[in-house]
């Protein structure tokens, strides 16, 4: 039986915990970006930022700073792949999975899919931006170098 490289075995507690904290780094940031969007210019947070769709829009100042933040979260994240997750062939699963549950948050807090063109086009961005970045991440680290010990070479 021949041994294989990096050969997978189904653990879904794994891939379970990594949803999980996937989840959390992009809430977890999203708030962080928020808050910091906020202090620039001095609106009051709520969950409507995170969870309404009606707040992401061009019109408003609100709106583009909300989308600002949301892309910069998406940046954030695809750290978070590339910490945590590891595998280029695994990150547009987990972008997928992050945005998936986010939207039916949306839903839930909203009692209704969103139905604003701008909210769509800022989510399909930000899966975007965060699969290809955290690939790219992942890829690069994955195909650096295994450094060879060229030891001394001992003389018989």
């Amino acid at each position: 039986m021949a041994s294989h490289f990096r050969s997978y075995i189904w653990d879904p507690v794994l891939i379970v915990s990594q949803i999980v904290l996937m989840q959390c780094i992009y809430y977890s940031f999203l708030g962080l970006w928020l808050a910091g969007v906020d202090s620039l210019v001095q609106t009051s947070r709520s969950l409507d930022q995170i969870f309404s769709y009606e707040i992401l829009g061009f019109a408003t100042m609100q709106g583009r700073l909300s989308m600002m933040a949301f892309i910069l979260n998406s940046l954030t994240c695809a750290l978070g792949l590339w910490f945590f997750i590891r595998r280029g062939k695994q990150c547009l699963d987990f972008t997928v999975t992050v945005h998936f549950f986010h939207m039916i948050g949306c839903w839930i807090y909203n009692a209704h899919i969103p139905s604003a063109l701008s909210w769509w086009l800022v989510n399909v961005a930000c899966m975007a931006l965060m699969a290809v970045i955290g690939e790219y991440l992942c890829m690069r680290t994955e195909l650096r170098a295994i450094p060879v010990n060229s030891g001394p070479k001992s003389n018989l």
